[in-house]
């Protein structure tokens, strides 16, 4: 490319760093504007008083999607970082003395399936090997799709596969099919709860998430998820891309259908091409004149979103030997929770929690003798967050845990920080606090997304967990990749 064409990449999440590394190997003149100090957006990291704390993401699932990513570049994951799989992958509690714990191996799922629902091993292997199956399709033929226009799935082949990939009946319902025990079908269907649904609400096409839980496994970054930042930070870089941190944008200029500069609180940038990857509602809704939106505000105000979190990072003075590496607390009433979160927004009475005990693997999070606990509470977005309703939650939190493990740990709590609503919309713009994006419904799903593509504004792409293909991190590096792509055949069009 002989004047190099100027892009701006808006945030330095997952999205972002994929987009803009890509773009910068395609022989762009790539800027990544990120309002916070550092990368990672959600996947950030801080350290305190000894502890160093993943902020969000802490399952490493799909590792394929990451290999393909390094590999696009001629590089290996193992270049930038080691991966230790867990063994066991996590346990989950359901009451006292009713722990369930998933081996890495596919041999020892089988045999712990057959000790809770006799018979149900054969089961499992048929339901894995039609997870396995929406699994590779869906990567292969599915999740790349820019879902411009229903066309794109216009095709025999597609809707045969479609078919069999279960996208009209539940998840709930799917489980069901297969296994009858209520403990088995919590122990499926609890992804779902991150992925914005219940397990009504939500395609059977996400069993392929059992697929990478159980067959590709759960695995660590040494140092946590923010090594993966890194590496994707540093890979970029090598590629040409260029950072400006502590440089929110906060005005787009725009010319006719086209935007041609964008400006941070010290200094307006010029763009041949842009892509928003932070929270696509605060761009359009907040930065584009209203004659270059898409989407009006009622559209918005009728997507559904997966979860916010009420996050406790905690360090303790004491090593606590019940928990594993990820501990999910299931002894109370499931439903109820689910219900406060997606049919009656609400803070919930008694909710399910997921623990994140880092220091179980990497003696680098915490201090010796000490553990690095992170507590993480789906809740309703848009609720009201206040620091009386955090040091409520925060009690029953630590009252569940002394419950769980038989120990006494208030006094033994040295470093405690709380994270929700209203941090998500501090720090990311999050539309009413959400943590995860939109929630993985029939209704939203492939081209009933909000849409990467503007038709207002022709030099635009969104990436993240907002559009296409969803939330989670592989999704938001496929999301960083396909609007790279898109850009790229922008570039080649004589109209831009």
């Amino acid at each position: 490319m002989g004047n190099k064409k100027k892009v701006i990449v808006i945030g330095a999440g997952f999205s972002g760093l994929s987009a803009s590394a890509s773009l910068a190997a395609k022989g762009f003149e790539v800027t990544v504007l990120e309002k916070n100090s550092t990368p990672g957006g959600r996947a950030r990291q801080f350290s305190s008083e000894g502890f160093t704390f993943d902020m969000g993401p802490s399952w490493y699932w799909m590792p394929e999607v990451f290999e393909d990513y390094f590999a696009s570049f001629n590089k290996k994951v193992s270049d930038y970082y080691t991966l230790d799989r867990l063994d066991p992958s996590y346990k989950i509690s359901f009451g006292k003395d009713d722990d369930v714990v998933l081996p890495a191996s596919i041999e020892g799922i089988y045999s712990l399936y057959e000790t809770i629902e006799p018979g149900s091993s054969a089961n499992l292997k048929k339901f894995l090997s039609e997870s396995a199956y929406k699994y590779k399709t869906g990567m292969g033929r599915f999740v790349r799709k820019p879902s411009h226009s229903v066309t794109e799935y216009m095709s025999w082949e597609i809707l045969k596969a479609g078919l069999k990939l279960n996208m009209f009946s539940s998840f709930g319902s799917y489980t069901r099919r297969y296994f009858k025990s209520e403990r088995i079908r919590r122990m499926l269907e609890f992804p779902v709860l991150f992925l914005g649904g219940t397990a009504e609400t939500t395609p059977a096409l996400y069993s392929l998430m059992n697929y990478s839980d159980m067959v590709q496994g759960t695995w660590y970054p040494r140092g946590g998820m923010y090594k993966v930042v890194e590496a994707m930070e540093n890979l970029a870089r090598e590629q040409g891309v260029r950072f400006i941190y502590n440089a929110e944008v906060i005005d787009v200029g725009t010319e006719n259908n086209r935007i041609v500069s964008l400006s941070t609180a010290d200094e307006t940038y010029e763009a041949d091409f842009v892509i928003a990857s932070g929270d696509y509602h605060h761009f359009e809704q907040q930065l584009l004149p209203l004659t270059h939106r898409k989407y009006s505000g009622k559209y918005w105000d009728k997507r559904v979103l997966s979860p916010s979190s009420l996050i406790f990072f905690m360090g303790f003075n004491t090593r606590i030997p019940e928990l594993n590496h990820h501990t999910l607390l299931f002894d109370e009433d499931f439903r109820e929770h689910a219900e406060s979160i997606y049919k009656s927004p609400s803070w919930p009475g008694n909710p399910s929690i997921y623990i994140s005990c880092t220091s179980k693997t990497d003696s680098s999070v915490a201090p010796e003798g000490h553990e690095n606990v992170f507590i993480l509470i789906p809740v309703a977005p848009g609720l009201e967050d206040t620091d009386e309703i955090r040091s409520h939650y925060l009690q029953m939190a630590l009252n569940r845990l002394e419950r769980y493990t038989g120990q006494q740990l208030k006094d033994k709590l040295v470093y405690l920080k709380s994270y929700a609503h209203r941090d998500f919309e501090n720090d990311y713009h999050a539309y009413k606090g959400n943590a995860y994006g939109l929630a993985n419904t029939l209704m939203q799903t492939a081209f009933l997304k909000p849409s990467m593509k503007n038709p207002k504004v022709r030099n635009l792409m969104y990436a993240g967990q907002l559009t296409v293909p969803g939330p989670g991190v592989p999704p938001a590096i496929i999301s960083g990749q396909m609007a790279a792509e898109e850009i790229y055949k922008l570039s080649k069009t004589a109209s831009i």
